[in-house]
């Protein structure tokens, strides 16, 4: 498993990440950082979707989960492809994907998947910052009758989010840290 985050973390180097010496990178809480993580092209990849699959499902193989997801558009492809790979490893489980706006027609509800209340769930995220989007995933998700167990971001920016989404949901991870991208982009230079 270590070749694989070695393998993910330079991808995410080459595809996702940007570092600059002064703040030049807004958030989405409006402050500026000097640092810019954007997963999306690295999670729609084949590879490295393949990858965040195979980390994630091998960081939560043990709690054995009924479904994985967290909140669009960021943990979806994540959430796929570790049910994907769920199912390969035959200890199979599900994905879903929880809307940032409740839907209005139809059956009004926060989470879209073959879900029952009760299931035990993993939040995914993306990247974790402050925390406020996977705690937003964590509240609509307890809000359906979801029992979440644990919370896995493949890349915590190392800026509080983790700490404080254990608040909420005392076992939370990640795949990959700021320091092991900072770290991977020295050695690429």
């Amino acid at each position: 498993m270590l070749a694989m985050k070695q393998e993910l973390t330079q991808i995410l180097c080459k595809k996702s990440f940007k570092f600059s010496e002064e703040p030049i990178f807004k958030l989405v809480s409006g402050e500026m950082s000097r640092f810019y993580i954007n997963c999306k092209p690295t999670v729609l990849s084949p590879r490295g979707m393949y990858l965040a699959g195979h980390l994630i499902f091998d960081e939560i193989e043990d709690t054995a989960p009924d479904a994985v997801g967290g909140l669009t558009f960021g943990a979806d492809p994540i959430s796929v492809a570790t049910a994907f790979v769920s199912e390969i490893k035959g200890k199979p489980f599900k994905a879903f994907s929880i809307r940032k706006e409740q839907k209005s027609h139809g059956i009004i509800k926060w989470v879209e998947g073959d879900l029952n209340a009760e299931d035990r769930v993993v939040i995914l995220e993306d990247v974790v910052t402050t925390g406020g989007s996977t705690i937003k995933a964590i509240e609509r998700a307890r809000s359906e009758g979801l029992n979440v167990i644990k919370v896995v971001a493949l890349v915590d920016r190392q800026e509080g989010g983790v700490e404080h989404i254990r608040k909420y949901v005392p076992d939370v991870s990640s795949i990959i840290t700021r320091e092991n991208l900072m770290d991977a982009l020295s050695d690429i230079k």
